[in-house]
C-alpha cells in the first residue's frame, strides 16, 4: 500500500498528482518564453545582419568580376575583328556611288578561312599589293582609337588597305577598248549598276586606261566604281605585280554598309556578272593568235604520227 501511496503523489495516476503538472510545465515555459523573446532579437539582429550581407557580398563581388568580363569582352572582339567580321572606314571617292568617303563597312574575313576565293562583282578589302597608297595621306589616331580600331570596335586607320571590285579572276581575259564597254572573256558588262554617273566604263588615256590583260592563277584584277577617280589595277601595271593584286592579300568580302544609318544595306554582286558565257575561258583563249596556232598545229602532228606508224608496220 504505501508503494501505491508514493505513485499516486508522484502524479502519475492520482489525482493529487494532477496540479503539479501544469505547475511543473508552466515554469520551463516562462523560461522558453523569456529565452525565446532574447533568441527572437537575436534572430532579428542576425536575420538583418544577414540581409544586408548578401547585397554587399554581391556589390563587391560584381566589382571583383568587372575587370574579368572586360577581359572577355576584349577577348571577345579581337577574335571577331581576326576571324569573322571587321569594320573598316571608306578613305576616298573610288568607290562611288556605290559607297561614299566616310562610310563605315562590314567586311567577311571567316569564309576566306575555308579556302573561299574573291569572285567577279564582288567588292574586296586587300592590303596593298605594292605601295598603291604612295603619297595619300597617313591618318593620326590618339590612342583610344588606335585601341579600339586594334580589337575591331573601330575601323583600322593605320593598316593600308584598299576596296575595290573585283572585275577579273585567274585566268579571265580583262578589256578595255576606247570608252567601253569593258569585256571579261569577250563578253560586254553592262555597268550601269555602280559605275558613277557621268563615268564611262573605260578611260581614254594613255596610263593605263586602255588595256587588254589576262589574269594569272592566284591573281584578280580590281577597279574602282569611279572609273575617272580611281587609282586601281589599270594604274599600276608598272608594279611587281603588273595591276593584279595577289589573292592572299585579300582580307575579306565587304557585305554590308553599317554606317551612317541612313546608308545602311547590303553589297551584292551584280546581275551582269551572271550572264551566260562569263566563265567560257577557253572560248576567250582560242581568240588569241597563239591559242589559234596551238588548234592548228594538233592535226598536223596526229598526221605525222599516223605516217610514222604505217611505216613502221
Amino acid at each position: 500500500m504505501g508503494d501505491v501511496a508514493v505513485g499516486a503523489r508522484s502524479g502519475h495516476e492520482g489525482p493529487e498528482g494532477q496540479p503539479e503538472r501544469p505547475d511543473d510545465a508552466a515554469a520551463p515555459a516562462v523560461e522558453d518564453g523569456s529565452g525565446s523573446g532574447s533568441g527572437s532579437e537575436d534572430g532579428a539582429a542576425s536575420t538583418g545582419r544577414a540581409e544586408r550581407n548578401p547585397k554587399s557580398s554581391k556589390q563587391r563581388s560584381f566589382w571583383k568580376e568587372l575587370p574579368i568580363l572586360i577581359g572577355i569582352a576584349l577577348v571577345l572582339a579581337l577574335i571577331i575583328k581576326t576571324f569573322l567580321v571587321q569594320a573598316f572606314s571608306i578613305p576616298s571617292d573610288s568607290m562611288q556611288n556605290t559607297l561614299q568617303q566616310g562610310d563605315r563597312v562590314l567586311v567577311d574575313k571567316l569564309t576566306p578561312w575555308f579556302g573561299s576565293e574573291p569572285e567577279r562583282g564582288e567588292v574586296v578589302v586587300f592590303h596593298d599589293p605594292d605601295n598603291w597608297l604612295a603619297g595619300e595621306p597617313t591618318a593620326n589616331p590618339n590612342a583610344l582609337q588606335t585601341f579600339l580600331s586594334w580589337i575591331g570596335l573601330m575601323p583600322s586607320a593605320e593598316e593600308k588597305d584598299l576596296i575595290k571590285r573585283v572585275i577579273g579572276v585567274g585566268g579571265d581575259t580583262v578589256q578595255c577598248k576606247g570608252t567601253g564597254p569593258l569585256t571579261v572573256n569577250g563578253k560586254a558588262l553592262n555597268e550601269d549598276a555602280y559605275v558613277y554617273a557621268g563615268n564611262t566604263p573605260c578611260s581614254q588615256d594613255e596610263d593605263g586606261g586602255q588595256f587588254k590583260v589576262k589574269v594569272p592563277e592566284g591573281m584578280i584584277w580590281v577597279m574602282g566604281d569611279h572609273r575617272q577617280n580611281s587609282r586601281d589595277s589599270r594604274y599600276n601595271q608598272a608594279d611587281k605585280h603588273h595591276g593584279m593584286v595577289p589573292v592572299n592579300e585579300v582580307v575579306g568580302r565587304a557585305i554590308v554598309k553599317a554606317w551612317p544609318i541612313n546608308r545602311w544595306g547590303t553589297l551584292p554582286v551584280p546581275d551582269t556578272f551572271d550572264q551566260p558565257g562569263l566563265n567560257d575561258k577557253a572560248a576567250a583563249a582560242v581568240n588569241s593568235p597563239g591559242a589559234v596556232a596551238l588548234v592548228g598545229a594538233v592535226p598536223l602532228v596526229l598526221v605525222r604520227r599516223k605516217r610514222k606508224a604505217s611505216k613502221d608496220a
